[in-house]
């Protein structure tokens, strides 16, 4: 049975060794690291303690290529249990021992009791991913010498590193007593490039996928007249993308266009019709979307460049892969996951030039189109000026209404009673309000805009409902909690308004 949170506190503890940090390192993914305690960090991929139960594999499954892999078997493994099988894959120029590291995968197997194998890419360290022809071209690297990019077979089927990925799980399943519903694959960079190559043409032998900053050229997604080319079916998506990421090799569109494109090609696999429900919990932005047939969790990251968290793969196991199974017909069996694919309760979200917000992750109508107002210092600049600030602003009667307090508003003055008794009066033009008849500065002055005052929403969540705002390019998120918004997912939440 799929665990839930309830009885997460009777599993194993997770262990986490102290390393010895190599903060000179300017390496990517030095040798020196495989069988040592030797850690690096950089702002994409942090390592944690090579594991002494990691295990290293060789054998020749087709081709003639001895292919290598390495497997990860926790101390609970019981044989007469059925075990749920992680397939995770590395970075581009990794290994497999490499992704272990990097990722959480070993740590969340010990207290979870499943199995994973890390294979090794065959052609030095690239996995032979689907890319459309002119991409190929462009990313056709002469120092690969014959390996490249353009080495994609027109016939999937013939991809060497998609057989030998399937031989290590036929090898694995001989050895091991497998869970065939609960088989999973997560990726990274290249390797989710993979990943999502597998996935478009065998999702049918999964029960779910999980990938970080490898988004796939939208080309590969749809056909010219943007219909869905796949031939694999649907599963459950798990999906991080880094705020400071790159593009994908050879792709010249916006990113936050090909972020968009990847959501909307799962999201129509899985009949995912309604609006996600929204969570900002510290650097983590999530977007839950559920479907008919599967569901997707889209992740974004403040702050972090092209690769992977380290504890993007204990994410993934909670939220996605811990609550599905494949069953024997084709569908999905979903169950109480890890983590509650819950969005934040009484949260506000407030973009400039719309005329809807989110609260409580529904849309609600204000009445009025919210704008970008700015906080201007003039004197003494001799006409010029200089912004200080700039703030959305939300018609206060709308305000009122959502955060349940009475409002009132007469020739340009409005008056504010909040739940908790508290009266706020306010007058056009005016930078200072009064607070229980006391006198208080606000952000910015209050904006009359076709007869309703317009005040600034990040000064009343902030300084007088007391909640954590976050804001990224106009964009304004409120909750009773910390969290930092990314940039990208700022313009996912604008869209939805």
């Amino acid at each position: 049975m799929i665990n839930s949170t309830k009885d997460f506190i009777e599993k194993p503890i997770i262990s986490i060794p102290a390393g010895e940090p190599d903060d000179d390192n300017r390496d990517y993914l030095p040798g020196k690291i495989k069988n040592s305690k030797v850690v690096v960090n950089e702002n994409g991929n942090n390592s944690h303690v090579y594991p002494d139960k990691l295990k290293e594999f060789h054998k020749i499954f087709c081709d003639d290529v001895e292919d290598t892999w390495y497997e990860y078997v926790p101390d609970s493994y019981d044989p007469s249990k059925k075990t749920p099988l992680v397939v995770a894959l590395h970075g581009g120029l990794m290994t497999g021992w490499g992704q272990c590291i990097y990722t959480s995968w070993s740590m969340v197997a010990d207290r979870e009791g499943f199995i994973v194998v890390f294979p090794d890419a065959s052609f030095r360290g690239l996995w032979l991913v689907e890319h459309p022809q002119e991409i190929r071209e462009k990313v056709c690297n002469p120092e690969l010498a014959e390996f490249t990019f353009n080495d994609f077979p027109d016939d999937y089927r013939q991809n060497h590193d998609i057989n030998k990925i399937f031989s290590i799980i036929d090898e694995v399943k001989g050895k091991y007593n497998i869970d065939d519903g609960r088989i999973y694959m997560q990726g990274m960079s290249c390797g989710n490039a993979m990943t999502n190559t597998i996935a478009r043409h065998y999702a049918y032998k999964f029960a779910a996928f999980a990938g970080s900053a490898g988004h796939v050229s939208p080309k590969i997604l749809f056909d010219k007249d943007g219909n869905i080319m796949n031939d694999g079916g649907h599963a459950d998506i798990w999906q991080t993308r880094m705020e400071n990421d790159i593009n994908a090799p050879g792709e010249d569109c916006p990113l936050e266009y090909t972020f968009r494109k990847n959501r909307e090609y799962w999201n129509g696999l899985g009949e995912c019709k309604d609006a996600p429900v929204i969570s900002i919990d510290g650097v983590n932005n999530l977007a839950f979307y559920t479907g008919g047939k599967a569901n997707l969790t889209y992740r974004e990251v403040v702050n972090r460049d092209h690769g992977q968290t380290l504890d993007d793969a204990e994410m993934a196991w909670d939220y996605v892969f811990s609550g599905v199974r494949r069953l024997e017909d084709g569908s999905l069996e979903h169950t109480a996951t890890a983590c509650s694919r819950q969005g934040d309760k009484n949260a506000l979200a407030v973009a400039p030039g719309k005329k809807n917000v989110l609260f409580d992750n529904k849309k609600t109508d204000i009445g009025g189109e919210t704008f970008i107002w700015n906080k201007i210092k003039y004197h003494g600049l001799n006409g010029d000026y200089i912004v200080r600030d700039s703030y959305v602003m939300v018609p206060a009667r709308a305000l009122a209404n959502i955060f349940g307090a009475e409002y009132c508003q007469n020739s340009g003055e409005g008056e504010m009673t909040l739940k908790d008794g508290r009266k706020i009066r306010f007058s056009r033009g005016i930078i200072s309000c009064t607070i229980d008849n006391r006198i208080r500065d606000m952000y910015v002055e209050a904006v009359e805009r076709d007869g309703e005052l317009y005040i600034s929403a990040e000064w009343l969540c902030e300084d007088v409902l007391n909640m954590h705002v976050c804001t990224s390019d106009g964009v304004l998120y409120a909750s009773d909690h910390n969290g930092k918004l990314s940039k990208h997912f700022a313009k996912l939440i604008s869209d939805l308004l």
